[in-house]
């Protein structure tokens, strides 16, 4: 088949490299100039699938209300929300019922599980390299946090996921970077779980799409969607104003993030035998017009990334894997030779604007674990859109729609669900059973 795959996120990379490796012709349209470069760019790298589970569960509701007057709180509402938000918010105050958050959770986890293991898979075969490292270390505060962490390990017992609660000297004997005057009162040590470069997976699996001949547009943003048994894409090259000069005919080509082939400036229309979107949270308006309105809204995370200090007299000063602070929902990530802290769930406002106190917060966890162990006057400051569906799950398979297929709604989980999603959904596309219970992943949940 040809196919058109609307957005080149780690879902939508992820997706194009498996419908290629089946045979496909594909083509990946991506408004940016390069794969990864909005909500995938600066995540924090974990890939834990005990731990990726629905917002929208029991107590949540009151949780946030309590974060509300908070100065360090893992979840924000910007004053500035909009109808729309409070909306959604609503459709998650209702997903929030315990038999509701047990389905989608299970759903989740059995998701998760596969694309982990697709992950393995893929990362094997290819000998990929993308700043990988083995482990997770939840880190708990005090006997309080031990206490509010037990619903959650019961879930790892249930699913199998090996783990193990370890006092705070074992715990530094894992992360030796610990600061020791910092208290801590006990962590959960997940062996099997990972940390690893999304941005980087995504351009060298990019790179493995194009040697099977997937080609991606990029600057290329697609203004409408036409169903049908060939459905078309009406799509305009916009080219970014240093490439104007030498787009689309010219011999040089700045670095390799343009577009592989000429591109009209005017709108074009291309026909294909399907349409698989995986545009995130501008998804909505592609498929609004024919009749299907999901319920997607942006939750805006943030990170830091900076190099690490060079210390020889104190070679682990800083963290070797990746390590959760529960308590303020804050992860430590180690990319190679720098440190990244990732956190909060902001809803409302926009891209543009920055939360002072959620980055606050960041700096503060980092400072707490790993005094001075960065460079912060190099630091990559980031936020980005989580395209989340208020009950949780993403949505996978038929979108309803002639011709059109959906892969999106992963949330704050897209790196964790990206390859057993793209794996899932080229199966479904071949009319082959896929390899889990997909279960709940369909459109048809949302319409219930």
């Amino acid at each position: 088949m040809r196919v058109a795959i609307i957005g080149a996120g780690i879902v939508g990379v992820t997706t194009a490299f498996e419908l290629a490796r089946d045979g496909h012709d594909v083509a990946v349209f991506e408004r940016s100039g390069s794969v990864a470069a909005e909500g995938s760019f600066a995540n924090a790298g974990l890939v834990a699938p005990g731990y990726v589970t629905p917002w929208a569960a029991p107590g949540m509701p009151g949780k946030v209300l309590r974060h509300l007057l908070s100065s360090h709180a893992p979840v924000r509402v910007n004053a500035r929300i909009n109808a729309s938000m409070l909306a959604w918010m609503w459709k998650w105050w209702r997903a929030c019922r315990a038999a509701t958050f047990r389905a989608n959770r299970a759903r989740m986890q059995r998701l998760a599980l596969y694309s982990k293991q697709r992950l393995n898979d893929i990362t094997r075969s290819l000998a990929l390299d993308y700043e990988r490292a083995q482990g997770c270390l939840v880190l708990l505060r005090s006997a309080q946090d031990l206490a509010l962490a037990q619903p959650g390990l019961t879930v790892l017992r249930e699913l199998g996921v090996k783990f193990g609660t370890l006092d705070s000297g074992q715990c530094r004997t894992i992360e030796p970077g610990l600061n020791p005057d910092m208290p801590l009162h006990a962590g959960i040590h997940l062996p099997d779980d990972e940390v690893g470069n999304c941005r980087q997976f995504a351009h060298l699996l990019r790179n493995e799409a194009q040697q099977l001949g997937a080609r991606f547009r990029f600057h290329t943003d697609v203004r409408r969607i036409v169903p049908g048994t060939h459905p078309q894409l009406v799509s305009l090259y916009s080219p970014p104003e240093e490439a104007t000069l030498l787009m689309p005919n010219a011999d040089t080509r700045p670095l390799d993030d343009v577009p592989t082939e000429p591109m009209p400036f005017e709108p074009a229309t291309e026909s294909f035998d399907a349409v698989v979107v995986c545009a995130a949270v501008d998804s909505t308006a592609l498929l609004a017009p024919h009749g299907l309105k999901l319920p997607l809204a942006a939750v805006y995370g943030y990170s830091v990334t900076a190099p690490m200090r060079h210390q020889e007299s104190h070679p682990d000063s800083g963290p070797r894997s990746a390590l959760v602070d529960e308590r303020y929902k804050v992860a430590i990530s180690r990319m190679g030779s720098r440190v990244r802290v990732a956190g909060s769930a902001e809803l409302g406002g926009s891209l543009k604007q920055h939360n002072a106190a959620a980055l606050d917060t960041l700096y503060k966890v980092l400072h707490d674990w790993f005094p001075g162990v960065a460079e912060m006057g190099h630091a990559q400051r980031w936020k980005g859109a989580r395209p989340m569906l208020p009950d949780g799950p993403p949505v996978l398979g038929k979108s309803g729609i002639d011709g059109v297929w959906l892969n999106l709604g992963h949330g704050s989980s897209g790196w964790a669900l990206a390859c057993g999603s793209a794996r899932v959904l080229a199966d479904l596309m071949a009319g082959h059973p896929p390899s889990i219970d997909i279960e709940g992943l369909g459109i048809e949940r949302l319409r219930r």
